[in-house]
């Protein structure tokens, strides 16, 4: 069967990039889309935070639930997504998602315009054991991508 360039991949199948502490699965990236938009599938299990509170300066992104449930906090309002609900996390808004709950749960992150998955590839190539803060502060500012920690009291 002839897809003329186009390809399927099953859910969980694609590359496995092990970046941020979940599964993330990259389907597609901008060698594929003409660096339109790369797309991924997170599998967060239960329990597990995502990063911290950050801002994308240079894409979009879009999330779909799949499976479970995950709470995403955008631009100071709280959402809880579940299977079947979108969500839009314009750029230059500060955003971060978690899964307090038992269940796995499973998105597809759309990002427009591609480039986030060599983010996520600096962030995998790292030595394994604790991440330096700075090193993961200059990683971040070279993909556009700044950290907003809450500010201490």
């Amino acid at each position: 069967m002839s897809l003329d360039g186009g390809y399927m991949l099953r859910t969980r199948q694609g590359q496995q990039i092990p970046a941020i502490g979940i599964g993330i699965t990259k389907k597609t990236d901008g060698k594929s889309t003409h660096d339109a938009y790369s797309l991924f599938e997170y599998a967060v299990p239960g329990g597990v935070n995502g990063p911290p509170p950050h801002i994308h300066t240079r894409e979009d992104e879009s999330f779909i639930c799949l499976a479970g449930k995950l709470e995403v906090s955008l631009g100071g309002e709280d959402f809880v997504l579940e299977h079947g609900d979108y969500l839009y996390l314009p750029r230059d808004v500060v955003h971060t998602f978690r899964n307090p709950f038992d269940e796995e749960a499973r998105v597809i992150s759309v990002v427009s315009p591609a480039g986030l998955e060599a983010y996520y590839q600096a962030l995998a190539d790292l030595p394994p054991g604790p991440k330096d803060i700075n090193v993961m502060k200059g990683i971040m500012a070279d993909f556009g991508i700044q950290l907003r920690l809450p500010e201490s009291a």
